[in-house]
């Protein structure tokens, strides 16, 4: 644990010292956070780029997949000529050069596939920032095992949802208890098939982002166990309070 900064950080950061809410006490607990990042598309995007310029101090990716050129149009991690390189590398790479202050890993692997419980043992919270429900559906069980805090968001077409979930408090509800039943064609949608508004996901992303910065500087001003549903189209914003499922296979144990 790190208990103080830097000249080189108290000037970086100067705009978050000035905050009450923040000061220096609550940069430095940044300092000492460690994010993990599921999913370097349309919703890590802003994520990384938010927390690597909010003096997050350690930063983990984790994204299987390549640049393609139809991630540009709401990816914007990632330019042009990153086309064919891999996510994670290209996302770290992006994140360091915004801030050299940090430290970022990234992982270019499957969510399944990276001793995921272990890669989040240390982890002050996991942002999923993923577009496939099996995914969604480990990295929920993993943060209830584990007890590390949830901040889950999606975006698709023109409407939005997010989520946080404290696994540290008993009664918390889990993504599973959310949505237990997601299969077939409601299973299958992403913005591969069903397109989605490039600035929504950029909107999704910041709160993630924010939640994040909140949870560490200022946790009672989070709003756990809530689902946020945001509509662009017609401009609606709805909250939802959620509550733990005593039937969960995944949380009620």
């Amino acid at each position: 644990m790190q208990d103080k900064l830097s000249d080189q950080e108290a000037t970086r950061y100067s705009r978050h010292l000035l905050l009450s809410q923040i000061g220096e006490a609550g940069q430095i607990k940044l300092k000492n956070a460690h994010a993990v990042v599921v999913g370097a598309g349309g919703l890590g995007s802003p994520v990384c780029l938010y927390l690597a310029a909010a003096g997050v101090g350690k930063i983990t990716i984790i994204d299987p997949d390549t640049i393609e050129v139809t991630n540009l149009q709401r990816q914007i991690l990632y330019k042009t000529n990153h086309v064919g390189r891999e996510k994670a590398q290209m996302a770290a790479n992006q994140m360091q050069a915004l801030n050299p202050l940090i430290q970022v890993q990234a992982i270019g692997k499957k969510v399944e596939n990276c001793n995921f419980e272990q890669v989040i043992k240390d982890a002050t919270a996991v942002l999923d920032c993923t577009d496939n429900v099996s995914s969604r559906y480990l990295i929920n069980q993993a943060c209830v095992q584990t007890k590390v805090p949830l901040i889950s968001a999606a975006a698709i077409r023109g409407e939005g949802q997010f989520m946080m979930f404290n696994f540290k408090h008993q009664k918390s509800p889990c993504y599973h208890c959310v949505f237990p039943d997601l299969d077939g064609d409601e299973a299958g949608l992403n913005c591969s098939n069903a397109g989605v508004v490039g600035p929504l996901l950029g909107l999704m992303g910041s709160k993630q982002a924010l939640e994040f910065v909140k949870y560490v500087v200022k946790p009672e001003s989070c709003s756990f166990a809530k689902l946020n549903i945001i509509d662009i189209w017609s401009d609606q914003n709805r909250q939802f309070n959620l509550a733990a499922d005593p039937t969960c296979p995944v949380c009620s144990n």
